[in-house]
């Protein structure tokens, strides 16, 4: 067990085990491509990005007072490696835990996955219902509206951008970009 690494089918496993509510297990497929996208675009493990992105709100559905913490128990007892542990808290810095994002993964993981919550919103606010003709600006016009998806914690998302040394226009265009790879299964094909 020292030496277990994961597999997007294990992550798979473990977010159907704990997460029913079909727009968290949407949420984690969002995050899953996105982080798959940026792994690729910084030359990263594709596979490891995935699968931390797949479990990261793992605790969510039944435990959202307990959040981080229930994950870390779970994926600690299913003898996962510290690495991905700490990659999956990291998303929770400042709000639900004091690991701060050092690491790119833990960087990107802690900036999209507010920003893949709002981008959803977003394109299901157009008349298209798609993603796949969503812009940037869109979004951004969005983000400043803080009455829209007014869950989403803009500060994370700005705060993220700082952390990983990227223009915020560009994290919100990857992010689309990454989410485009599921459009379909994310219910953001929409009417195009």
């Amino acid at each position: 067990m020292a030496n277990y690494i994961p597999t997007r089918e294990d992550a798979f496993k473990l977010l159907t085990k704990y997460t029913k509510t079909e727009h968290l297990i949407k949420h984690a497929l969002a995050v899953e491509a996105t982080m798959a996208h940026f792994a690729e675009l910084f030359n990263e493990d594709v596979e490891k990005w995935r699968v931390i992105g797949l479990i990261h709100d793992l605790d969510f559905d039944q435990w959202p007072e307990q959040h981080c913490d229930m994950t870390k128990k779970i994926l600690e007892e299913e003898g996962w490696p510290e690495d991905y542990i700490r990659a999956v808290l990291a998303h929770g810095y400042g709000l639900r835990t004091d690991i701060e994002p050092k690491e790119n993964v833990e960087k990107v993981i802690y900036t999209i996955d507010e920003l893949t919550g709002l981008i959803s919103a977003t394109a299901l606010m157009r008349p298209s219902k798609s993603i796949l003709d969503l812009e940037a600006k869109s979004v951004k016009k969005k983000l400043k509206q803080k009455s829209f998806a007014a869950g989403v914690n803009r500060e994370v998302i700005e705060n993220g951008a700082k952390m990983l040394g990227m223009d915020l226009n560009d994290v919100i265009t990857e992010t689309i970009n990454g989410m485009r790879n599921v459009a379909e299964e994310l219910g953001l094909k929409g009417e195009l």
